[in-house]
């Protein structure tokens, strides 16, 4: 069996908890593994189940500044602590509240996504690593942002590059949200693609991704993002994702794929206003395994990220391991998840399939001929980029 899938879990997860009223809930993870288990996923005779250890201050400090690291630290200790002011460093009320345990909450969900880009990597007969508590692609080098404390990608990646000083990277984020730290933290490395599908900054946090930030220095035309229109349907970010990615991936041809897998583009999605549901998930998934097999060396490195309705992400994640298991599951959910979702979360209209339908954005833009028209149009502008700007940059060197 030379084609494993390495899923890297523990329940330890829980401990990245910015507390009960915070968007990013620790559930999300416990449901998602309750959901792939009840699916017969985790007994799967190709997957591997890897507890994950925390990754070292050094390991850390390749992505963060050590000051930074420093601050998190002793937050992490002393929430109360008076000598530092938190704020400076992206830390405090809001998007990033600091709690006891942080330093070590991030260091493991660090530590996990290394030990996924570890198994891949070093590992012939493992070809996918997928850490669901990864995808932190907000942090910056000397603050957090976005809920993200570390940024538990570029820590991967430099691990990656510390193993191989030459090694090439692509680096593809499909959260609604603009994967900017990532991209930051790389944006003069020519030997990282970083590549983002996102909704427009023009109507979302953080307000970057925009079409003219393509690198700088070595790294010119390396950073490429495709931001989208809200309310962006299934149809419409398939169709984009299926013509430029594999072309993209072709092009650059990287001895990795490392991919951010955000279900926040979903159309209930609380935080977010696109128009996808599962099934261009399941689209996306099998993209994505195509590619992974036919542009990048059979590998490819999968962490979770941003999508904030507790029935969707599980759902969703599901959905990708099912697919890079090579597993057709059939559009249905398990009796007992379904209980089990009903009591966690009361609050969210309890689903009963596997994948939905995007029926409430079709409607939608079939009673709005302009507006679907605009977002074709739009779309064909991102495409003609792809082509005639992104494509040659990434072709030539």
């Amino acid at each position: 069996m030379h084609d494993k899938v390495a899923l890297v879990y523990t329940d330890q997860y829980g401990r990245y908890d910015f507390g009960p009223d915070h968007p990013l809930r620790p559930l999300r993870l416990k449901l998602t593994y309750d959901l792939m288990e009840k699916l017969n996923l985790l007994s799967h005779k190709r997957l591997e189940i890897k507890e994950p250890i925390e990754a070292t201050q050094e390991q850390i400090e390749r992505a963060h500044d050590p000051e930074y690291v420093e601050v998190v630290k002793k937050l992490s200790a002393n929430p109360g602590d008076r000598i530092i002011q938190p704020y400076l460093y992206g830390l405090g009320p809001g998007d990033n509240p600091i709690f006891r345990g942080m330093y070590e909450a991030s260091a493991l969900v660090c530590g996990a996504s290394i030990v996924a880009a570890d198994l891949v990597w070093k590992n012939d007969d493992i070809i996918i690593g997928f850490n669901p508590a990864g995808g932190l692609h907000h942090a910056q080098k000397k603050r957090a942002s976005g809920f993200c404390i570390f940024n538990d990608i570029a820590v991967a990646i430099h691990h990656l590059k510390h193993l191989k000083k030459d090694i090439k990277i692509a680096y593809l984020d499909i959260d609604c949200h603009h994967g900017d730290g990532v991209q930051w933290l790389f944006y003069d490395d020519p030997n990282v693609l970083t590549v983002s599908f996102h909704e427009s900054g023009k109507f979302l946090f953080p307000g970057t991704g925009h079409t003219n930030e393509v690198g700088e220095g070595p790294g010119k035309g390396f950073s490429l993002n495709f931001p989208l229109l809200p309310g962006t349907n299934n149809r419409m970010l398939v169709k984009l994702f299926r013509y430029c990615v594999p072309r993209i991936l072709d092009a650059y041809s990287p001895d990795l794929l490392f991919t951010q897998l955000g279900v926040d583009m979903h159309f209930n999605d609380p935080l977010t206003q696109m128009g996808a549901s599962i099934s261009a998930y399941k689209n996306i998934a099998q993209t994505l395994y195509t590619c992974s097999h036919d542009y990048c060396n059979n590998k490819w490195v999968a962490v979770g990220g941003g999508g904030y309705l507790m029935t969707v992400v599980p759902r969703a994640w599901s959905v990708f391991l099912a697919r890079m298991l090579d597993v057709e599951l059939r559009n249905e959910l398990p009796n007992d998840w379904i209980e089990q979702v009903k009591k966690e979360v009361p609050n969210e209209d309890t689903p009963y399939l596997l994948w939905d339908h995007d029926d409430k954005s079709e409607v939608e833009l079939l009673s709005h001929p302009e507006i679907t028209k605009k977002m074709i149009d739009y779309n064909k502008e991102l495409k003609n980029l792809c082509d005639n700007e992104y494509l040659p940059n990434i072709s030539q060197k």
